[in-house]
Order: structure tokens, then C-alpha cells, then sequence
């Protein structure tokens, strides 16, 4: 099977934060969280967030009031842009293994 490309992988031939996340979500849905691990392991951990984020979301809606998340700490953004610019410098390093 052909993958879809990242364009920025195909622009610079850098991986990108996002890069193999497709192939990480196919993976989940499979049962092999081992390779989904090795496709992108920040981008599992940011859509355990994002899960987060959207139960506190419904929850506000059924219970009419406000559901703290991570979105409401004030360095989480910047963490989150920190840990993604981390990753993508990590997993363009040769020799880390980390890149897809």
C-alpha cells in the first residue's frame, strides 16, 4: 500500500510533527500500539489530550457548567508548542531512529 506523503516531508525532506500520524492511527486501530509508538509517540499522547478536551466539552454540555482541561492551565500552550518543536528536532537528528 502506498502512504500518503507529508508535504512538507516531500517540500524539505524533514519530517514534521505530524509526520507518520496516519500510519500511527492505522496501527491503533489494529491493536499494535508498539508500532503506532514508533509511526509518532507525541501524537498519541496529543490525542489523549484532545480526548480529554473533548469529554470535558460534552461533559460542560450534559451538566450546563465548566469543565477544567489542560487548554485552561497557562503554560500548557506553551508546553505544547515547546514539546512539538522538541520532537521535530529530535526526530530529524540522524542516528535517533525517531524519524519515519
Amino acid at each position: 500500500m502506498d502512504w500518503p506523503v507529508c508535504p512538507v516531508k516531500a517540500l524539505t525532506g524533514l519530517c514534521c510533527p505530524g509526520c507518520g500520524g496516519t500510519r500511527m492511527v492505522l496501527s491503533l486501530l489494529d491493536g499494535r500500539f508498539g508500532d503506532a509508538l514508533r509511526y509518532n509517540a507525541v501524537a498519541i499522547v496529543f490525542a489523549g489530550l484532545f480526548a480529554w478536551v473533548a469529554l470535558a466539552w460534552v461533559l460542560r454540555r450534559v451538566r450546563g457548567r465548566a469543565v477544567p482541561t489542560w487548554l485552561d492551565w497557562p503554560w500548557a500552550r506553551w508546553a505544547a508548542v515547546g514539546v512539538l518543536v522538541l520532537w521535530t528536532v529530535a526526530r530529524n537528528l540522524p542516528g535517533t531512529g525517531l524519524y519515519v
